[in-house]
């Protein structure tokens, strides 16, 4: 294939990204990013307390998790379309659920069934759908679709605080679930190919089973490789967890002001969407392999930065730079370094599996650092365990790649 073509994708690639695209703005939006600005007021009318609001998304994530590997072999069975449009279907009815919520039961169902929904339409079944369709280009067009995934908390803070300011936050639940009815749903209803026979129907004239090479031959999505893997994408999903819910509340612990804490987590967003054009200029220089190293070694390196900030410095900013790289291309990482190790076969299968334990850290991630501060551990001693974790990630990655090599 030439490099011409592989910089040039036919218009029904572009399109496909393209509705991919916007539909993973809506739904990390909605499904995940929403509460952040929401929740406040979700709590105050409700009468219940913070443990009570984030336990019943945290319940969320970990069904997320627990059928992300269901999902993942539904897309292999019945393709993208399929499961993504259901997902959305699934993605309103949480969110209208979640609208009319009046006490514990409701918000508590509405919470599970958007924990459903993540798993069928965020970025593994979508990663998925594009290993089905896309071919050689399938590295290049994960990164594409990260590109815009990487808009949905820019796009959707402002929108969520600016609906509750207009409407409250059930009429911004009403307005998020008539998004994936209205927006979601026909995207990957109308733009996604069907999947006939077991096997999509392929945009790309060289589909996945003939681009793997002789020294590409899969491993078993098993053993030690397989778990190695799996520790290390569950270890970074941990770590991003973690800073999700407490960075600004570190960097206020570090002589930071509200205002500049939340500067330099601003910046996070758009470091995260300029790693990812890098990755996407020059892929064709790296080795997927090696662009999932540089993740590890860049969070390894960024945590080491948040652990010497002390007040606005320049080393804040450089934390901001080098996390928001990692955490860009760490996406990125995910959807394509299985396919190097492990081959094409089953793929959506073989990212649901991954995704269980990564879910599963997300999840737990915010209350077990609440917990280690609580217990009287330092800021900067519960830093260096983080680093410790991220050390130990990029640890069983290369474990994993050297086991692929051997």
């Amino acid at each position: 294939m030439s490099a011409r073509s592989e910089r040039n994708p036919p218009v029904g690639l572009a399109r496909l990204i393209s509705a991919l695209g916007v539909a993973q703005i809506i739904s990390w939006g909605t499904l995940f990013y929403a509460i952040a600005v929401l929740g406040d007021a979700m709590r105050d009318e409700l009468g219940i307390s913070a443990t009570w609001l984030f336990g019943a998304f945290t319940v969320g994530l970990l069904l997320s998790g627990i059928v992300s590997p269901a999902v993942g072999r539904l897309v292999d069975a019945r393709g993208g379309r399929f499961v993504l449009s259901w997902g959305s279907i699934v993605g309103a009815l949480s969110l209208a659920i979640l609208a009319l919520a009046r006490d514990y039961a409701t918000l508590f169902v509405g919470w599970a069934l958007a924990g459903v929904a993540m798993a069928a339409c965020l970025y593994d079944p979508a990663f998925a759908t594009l290993h089905q369709l896309t071919g050689a280009r399938y590295r290049r067009a994960v990164t594409a679709l990260t590109l815009f995934g990487g808009f949905a908390s820019t796009v959707f803070w402002p929108l969520s605080q600016w609906l509750l300011d207009g409407v409250g936050w059930r009429g911004a639940l009403w307005v998020y679930a008539a998004l994936h009815v209205a927006v979601c749903l026909p995207l990957h209803a109308w733009f996604v190919p069907a999947h006939a026979g077991g096997v999509a129907e392929p945009l790309d004239p060289n589909p996945p089973s003939t681009i793997a090479s002789a020294a590409e031959a899969p491993r078993a999505a098993s053993g030690a490789a397989y778990h190695a893997l799996a520790w290390a994408f569950a270890a970074a999903a941990f770590l991003s967890a973690t800073l999700s819910a407490h960075l600004i509340a570190v960097l206020k612990s570090a002589g930071l002001t509200p205002g500049d804490a939340v500067l330099v987590s601003s910046l996070i967003g758009p470091m995260q969407v300029a790693g990812r054009i890098a990755e996407f200029s020059f892929a064709h220089r790296l080795s997927a392999l090696s662009v999932g190293a540089l993740a590890f070694v860049l969070m390894t390196a960024a945590l080491a930065c948040l652990v010497l900030v002390d007040g606005l410095s320049a080393i804040a900013f450089v934390f901001a730079v080098l996390y928001g790289w990692s955490n860009g291309i760490m996406t990125i990482v995910r959807g394509t370094v299985p396919a190097v190790l492990f081959g094409h076969r089953n793929y959506g299968a073989l990212l649901g599996r991954l995704a269980l334990p990564a879910f599963l850290a997300k999840a737990v991630a915010p209350v077990a650092f609440t917990l280690v501060l609580a217990a009287g551990m330092a800021r900067v001693s519960a830093l260096w365990l983080l680093i410790a974790v991220s050390v130990l990630a990029l640890i069983a990655y290369r474990a994993a790649v050297r086991r692929r090599e051997a």
